[in-house]
C-alpha cells in the first residue's frame, strides 16, 4: 500500500523558517514526479513546488519563488520543502504528492495519484 507521509509543520512567526519532509513508500519512486501542494481554509488546493523524478527539475508556484526550495533524496525516498521568509499567507495545509513521470503536467492536482494525509502551516503576523 503506497503511503505519503508528511512531517515537519507547525507554528513559526512571519519571516521565519520552517522545512517540511515527506516519506514516500512508493517501490519505484524514482520513477515519481513529486510535488507539493496547500489548501488554506475555504480555498481550493494549489499548486507550490514540483521537482522531477531525477529531481534534474524543479517548478514553483510564482508566490513561493525565491522563498521555498524543494529537494528529494531517490536514495531514501523522501522529498523535502524548505520554506523561508514565510507570510501570513502561506498559511496551509501542505499536501505531499506523488505522480508517474509521465502522467499528465506537474502543476494540475487531478494527475496526482498518491497523497499525504497534509500536515499545518500556521504562519502568525
Amino acid at each position: 500500500q503506497v503511503q505519503l507521509v508528511e512531517s515537519g509543520g507547525g507554528l513559526v512567526q512571519a519571516g521565519g523558517s520552517l522545512r517540511l519532509s515527506c516519506a514516500a513508500s512508493l517501490p519505484t519512486f524514482s520513477t515519481y514526479t513529486m510535488g507539493w501542494f496547500r489548501q488554506a481554509p475555504g480555498q481550493e488546493r494549489e499548486f507550490v513546488t514540483a521537482i522531477s523524478s531525477s529531481g534534474g527539475s524543479t517548478y514553483y508556484a510564482d508566490s513561493v519563488k525565491g522563498r521555498f526550495t524543494i529537494s528529494r533524496d531517490n536514495s531514501k525516498n523522501t522529498v523535502s520543502l524548505q520554506m523561508n521568509s514565510l507570510k501570513p499567507e502561506d498559511t496551509a495545509v501542505y499536501h505531499c504528492a506523488a505522480k508517474y513521470y509521465s502522467r499528465g503536467s506537474y502543476y494540475t492536482a487531478r494527475t496526482y495519484e498518491h497523497w499525504g494525509q497534509g500536515t499545518q502551516v500556521t504562519v502568525s503576523s
